[in-house]
């Protein structure tokens, strides 16, 4: 955990100074009034978002720190329902659904609610947390968790939020994902980076959560450029399958300073060298990462360009010099389809490589579908010329059955825009769909006919 800035300790000293002496807290003390805490909420919570939001984005790794500042009785318990919430939806969970180690931030989180003079107006708003964050946990973790508690109304409120439709992972996987809904919007992660051999296995899984999070967020990541940095240059984890994935992460997706820049270069390319099976972890590495959501489109290929010593010849230099020719002279080139041609040709065509080449290409077709507007389907009916090459290169059937899939979600959309069976634009699109997708084995003769059949309306039963 990263120590809070100064700056942010005062800031939020200043705003727990102006609760203790507002009068809206003295006239709650007097009255205990639910109405009147909520007017505390009102008016102090917001400076707390204020800073908490700022942290957030721009020292993630401090918001531990300042969660823990915020345990302090000063602040009335305000603020303690979300920081509760971020507290579960951190922890690492398995296939399972279940948390892959033990959460400590959220049992102290929930401790220091339970023990807060303002508890009974607190609880009201963490029933659904709790219930997850315990449906996540182990029974034995919950039981010592409560033993804590000696006060009994409030171990009877815990022990009565272990849900049993929670044993099934089934229900606990809904109910998590219906959860993190609820936080979509919220920006809350945070991670411990290890310094030990024994932390990387312990900790790395929340890393990987963390860094994937940033990238997605699109989040300015300045801030713990030098732990990363610390991590690369740490003898003890060189060797590790986790070193390969963070230096993976952060060569693709972050943008780095000079300097930075620099010591990546040579950290990148002495692991290349120094790691045997390197290039396979690398495969696997970009495959992983596809399939967990990450897209690794051409400003991250050439994030790995620029770092790469094109002199050292291996299987990243000859992927990564094709990478290259497909991203400048573009994928709709004949002599770009000709090298993928080529270099596809030298390996197997289930191995790693080849999967990686093959999504590469598919990122690119993907991509341009989904921004192609319902009115510029000429340009659909241009870019289905190449799906044949690259059919033909990849003979895969699942590239085959994903482009189809690609296609059919383009032209459900068109169909439903395009309803005037004697349109010109209704005509286009079933002219070209009968030919091509017939031609392209996406749809057998009826088939076809039954995508552009007339459904009849039911007609209305008489009373």
């Amino acid at each position: 955990m990263k120590e809070l800035d100064k700056t942010y300790i005062d800031q939020l000293d200043a705003i727990a100074e102006e609760i203790q002496n507002s009068e809206e807290l003295k006239v709650y003390l007097e009255e205990e009034e639910d109405e009147q805490y909520m007017e505390i909420r009102q008016i102090h919570e917001p400076k707390i978002t204020k800073i908490y939001t700022e942290v957030a984005n721009d020292h993630p790794l401090q918001l531990l720190a300042l969660e823990k500042h915020l345990i302090n009785d000063k602040f009335e318990g305000l603020f303690l329902p979300r920081i509760l919430g971020f507290a579960v939806l951190r922890g690492v969970i398995n296939d399972d659904y279940k948390y892959i180690r033990p959460q400590s931030h959220f049992k102290d989180i929930l401790l220091a609610i339970c023990n807060s003079s303002n508890f009974d107006l607190i609880k009201q708003r963490i029933g659904q947390t709790i219930q997850i964050g315990f449906a996540l946990s182990s029974d034995i973790w919950i039981t010592n968790l409560i033993n804590l508690i000696s006060n009994k109304r409030i171990r009877y409120f815990l022990s009565g939020l272990k849900a049993p439709k929670f044993r099934d992972p089934r229900s606990r996987a809904l109910g998590y994902v219906r959860y993190k809904n609820q936080f979509r919007n919220e920006n809350y992660m945070s991670t411990e980076f290890p310094s030990t051999v024994a932390g990387l296995k312990t900790l790395f899984p929340s890393v990987r959560k963390f860094m994937i999070y940033r990238i997605e967020q699109k989040n300015s990541n300045s801030s713990f450029i030098s732990e990363i940095k610390s991590f690369l240059d740490n003898e003890l984890f060189q060797n590790a399958p986790e070193y390969v994935e963070l230096l993976g992460l952060y060569t693709h997706f972050f943008e780095l300073e000079d300097g930075d820049k620099d010591h990546l270069k040579s950290v990148f390319n002495a692991t290349r060298t120094r790691i045997p099976n390197f290039a396979e972890q690398w495969w696997d590495l970009l495959i992983d990462l596809r399939k967990g959501g990450l897209d690794i489109d051409p400003s991250a290929d050439r994030q790995i360009i620029s770092v790469l010593d094109s002199s050292i010849e291996d299987q990243l230099s000859a992927y990564y010099k094709l990478a290259d020719e497909i991203h400048s002279k573009g994928y709709m080139n004949e002599e770009a389809s000709e090298s993928v041609k080529a270099f596809y040709g030298q390996h197997e065509g289930m191995s790693p490589i080849n999967k990686c080449l093959r999504a590469t290409i598919f990122g690119y077709l993907k991509r341009f579908m989904n921004n192609l507007m319902l009115d510029q389907y000429n340009e659909y009916f241009e870019l289905s010329k190449i799906f044949p090459t690259y059919m033909d290169i990849f003979s895969n059937q699942k590239f085959n059955q994903n482009i189809k899939e690609l296609c059919m979600a383009y032209v459900k959309r068109l169909l439903k825009k395009y309803t005037d069976k004697r349109g010109k634009d209704y005509q286009d699109i079933k002219r070209f769909v009968s030919s091509n997708f017939l031609e392209l084995g996406f749809l057998k003769e009826k088939e076809i006919v039954e995508l552009f059949k007339t459904r009849r309306k039911k007609k209305p039963v008489k009373s």
